[in-house]
């Protein structure tokens, strides 16, 4: 108890190391550096509170650290009771990251792009963005200048399997670390989505929607793929598959179709579309790549009206998907949240990590939760603020 008198006397309450990163130095000094670190320009004055809020010190450590150092000449106090800095601290080099998004088209790569900004601006971190436009020639051509740009790290996002290990090969060359987001890329560190848990998740809600519903009889099985994508998005699918054999065991699985969706809405829609020309059927269960793919099927089978004994499940649980999974009688019962408005923190991190050479994982994996309408204004309560279009307005959008 004497001790603990004695540390919190002395400002060292806890340990100290929270308070300076950890170090062999010594621990006033640090945070006398610390806080010279905190004012930002020449003659800037700042309050105590200011102090407090951009070291992270207690607030009786930042006074009497502040205090000391004025006693020593490094600061002045003002007559308005704030400090400037008398001494000049060269800016430390900021971190560089390279961003490469999917689309600017994308509602799910602009929920990244917009929690990337956020968390970059919250790290003092340079983000120097390009769109690699769902090209494969633009991704390759944008990694390039990334790497001319000497980055410190770099983000991709790029859904093209047949050119990662070209991406990856630039960014190996020039020894700039690389995070791909989603889509897996030789030698990089991946993080995204669990795609065989997702569709597993999805899949589940089918047949439990099917058992519910339709006493678990099935007319068909349709799983809206993204080839393009590679072998690892497709998991999603084969999850979609295994969940619903999981509850539906006696599912004949000739039952079940794999359509080229190319995860967009009009594909999708016209893939449902032909699919449906071909044949009569009215109890149907979708599995989709992602919510454009999910709407775009949805929309076809109402056409056909065979959407009442239907339903359909979608990924990403982007606003669209949000805003039609809570019209009362629709058929899209569910989408799977990826949360990607919370990458951007996740990925920074990762970035840090890297630079500061701690142990990263090879693969990083999101949460997955099913949305539906028992609790989609719990996960997102404010989507009554955002000025979302109706869902149908994404007929010529393409997004993932």
């Amino acid at each position: 108890m004497e001790k603990q008198k004695a540390d919190a006397a002395s400002g060292q309450v806890g340990d100290p190391r929270r308070e300076t990163g950890g170090s062999y130095g010594v621990d006033a000094i640090l945070r006398a550096c610390n806080v010279l670190h905190a004012f930002h320009f020449k003659g800037e004055t700042i309050a105590l509170k200011e102090i407090v809020s951009r070291t992270g010190l207690h607030k009786a450590t930042a006074f009497r650290t502040a205090q000391s150092l004025v006693e020593g000449g490094l600061l002045e106090k003002t007559q308005a009771g704030q400090y400037r800095s008398r001494v000049h601290i060269p800016a430390r080099k900021r971190v560089r990251i390279g961003y490469a998004s999917m689309s600017e088209n994308s509602v799910f790569s602009r929920d990244v792009t917009d929690g990337l900004r956020l968390a970059a601006q919250e790290n003092d971190i340079e983000l120097i963005e390009c769109d690699n436009r769902y090209s494969a020639k633009v991704a390759i051509r944008n990694a390039e200048m990334l790497v001319k740009e000497r980055v410190d790290v770099a983000i991709e996002v790029q859904i093209h399997e047949q050119v990662a290990p070209i991406v990856a090969q630039k960014f190996h060359e020039a020894k700039i670390p690389l995070i791909a987001v989603d889509i897996p890329h030789p030698g990089a560190v991946f993080f995204g989505g669990n795609n065989y848990v997702a569709g597993r998740i999805a899949g589940r809600a089918l047949a439990r929607w099917a058992q519910k519903r339709l006493g678990g009889e099935v007319d068909a099985v349709l799983l809206l793929a993204l080839p393009a994508a590679g072998p690892i998005p497709a998991a999603r699918m084969t999850g979609v598959a295994v969940g619903i054999k999981e509850l539906l065991p006696s599912l004949d699985e000739t039952l079940v179709t794999r359509l080229d969706g190319k995860g967009g809405y009009v594909e999708s829609m016209e893939a449902v579309r032909n699919f449906l020309g071909r044949k009569r059927l009215r109890r149907i269960l979708v599995g989709t790549q992602n919510d454009a793919s999910a709407l775009g099927a949805l929309r076809a089978l109402e056409e056909a009206g065979c959407a009442e004994h239907s339903a359909v499940v979608g990924q990403n649980a982007t606003a669209a998907g949000r805003a039609e999974i809570r019209k009362p009688n629709t058929r899209m019962i569910g989408s799977v949240a990826f949360f990607p408005e919370l990458y951007g923190k996740h990925l920074v991190q990762i970035a840090l990590d890297i630079l500061a050479g701690k142990p990263v994982p090879p693969a990083i994996f999101v949460k997955h939760v099913l949305i539906d309408k028992s609790n989609v204004d719990h996960y997102y309560p404010n989507d009554a603020l955002l000025t979302t279009p109706d869902s149908d307005t994404l007929l010529w959008n393409f997004y993932h």
